[in-house]
Order: structure tokens, then C-alpha cells, then sequence
């Protein structure tokens, strides 16, 4: 049994959830997301309560049970509240700035990286040694996080680098003479 597919999700107020067969949408003040639930498991609304449960005799449904209830959960969290990653760049040089709606990343390459954000998605460079990302979709979110992190890992020995904020990079010891 999923613990976290037996609780029911809460509606708040200002939301409509509403279900046409497998697909659930999810309106708010923030904006429209949109979530197709898989053959393994079957949703319900009661009211302000929105249940999952799995269907019998599928071999899937006990591991997709737990996720479709957070997809929708994570649905509900965006359109109210939206969500927000935050990257710290260090390292000697290291900049990010906003071009338009592009950021523009200074990373040590003899380039600059210019990264356009997907629709929905909104970056800001308040500081040049900060970036913030925010959207309503969590999942695209922390794609976007991830791939401007990926332009420059940190790296371990001297811990230069894109890094989220508050994540702890190992540092190793250097080479001895």
C-alpha cells in the first residue's frame, strides 16, 4: 500500500480540478496545467477531495499510484504558489546577466553561454553571482535548473562553479609533493 497515494488531495479555494477521463486540469490564479494519469491507476473528485487509486490486477499500479497523487498535488502547489530554484555561481569571473528574456552566463569559457528559458519559465539574475528560477511546473522548473547548472558543474577541488544554493560540494585534497 502507497502512503502517499492513500491521502486524498485538498482543493483549495480559487481552484478547479476537473477531470475528463484519465486527463486532469488544474486551474489558479497563477495559470492552467494540464496532467494525463496512467492506465495503472484511476482518480476521483469528491467535492473539495481528489483521491487516487489503483486498479486491480495491474502490474504498475502500486508504483505509479504514489506518483500520480504527487503530480497532482505538485499541479495544485504551482497554479497557487509556483515554485523556485535558486543557483549561486563561484568562482573568479563567473557572472550571469539578463539579455531581454535571455541569460547570458560569463563561465570561464572563451564564450559566453547565452540560454533562452522555455514559455512559462522566468529567470532573474539579481545579483551576478545569483540566479532565480521560477514557473509554475515543478518538473520544468528543475530542468531548467539543472541544465544552466550543467553548463559548469562544480567541481570538486577548488569548488568553482554553478551550484544550487545551499548544496554542499565535497571538496577533495589536492595532488602532494
Amino acid at each position: 500500500m502507497s502512503r502517499i497515494g492513500k491521502q486524498p488531495v485538498t482543493i483549495p479555494a480559487g481552484i478547479t480540478l476537473t477531470q475528463t477521463g484519465q486527463a486532469v486540469t488544474v486551474k489558479g490564479p497563477k495559470g492552467e496545467l494540464n496532467f494525463t494519469l496512467p492506465d495503472a491507476v484511476t482518480g476521483k473528485l469528491d467535492g473539495d477531495q481528489f483521491t487516487v487509486s489503483p486498479v486491480e490486477g495491474e502490474k504498475t499500479a502500486k508504483a505509479m499510484w504514489g506518483m500520480a497523487r504527487t503530480m497532482v498535488f505538485n499541479m495544485i502547489e504551482g497554479v497557487t504558489n509556483g515554485f523556485k530554484k535558486e543557483l549561486e555561481l563561484r568562482g573568479v569571473g563567473y557572472r550571469a546577466a539578463m539579455k531581454g528574456n535571455d541569460l547570458s552566463l560569463q563561465l570561464g569559457y572563451s564564450h559566453d553561454i547565452d540560454y533562452t528559458p522555455p514559455a512559462g519559465i522566468k529567470i532573474t539574475a539579481p545579483k551576478p553571482t545569483e540566479v532565480i528560477i521560477e514557473g509554475i511546473d515543478k518538473q520544468q522548473v528543475g530542468q531548467v535548473a539543472a541544465e544552466i547548472r550543467s553548463f559548469r558543474k562544480p567541481e570538486p577541488y577548488k569548488g568553482k562553479g554553478v551550484r544550487y544554493v545551499g548544496e554542499y560540494v565535497r571538496s577533495k585534497e589536492g595532488k602532494k609533493k
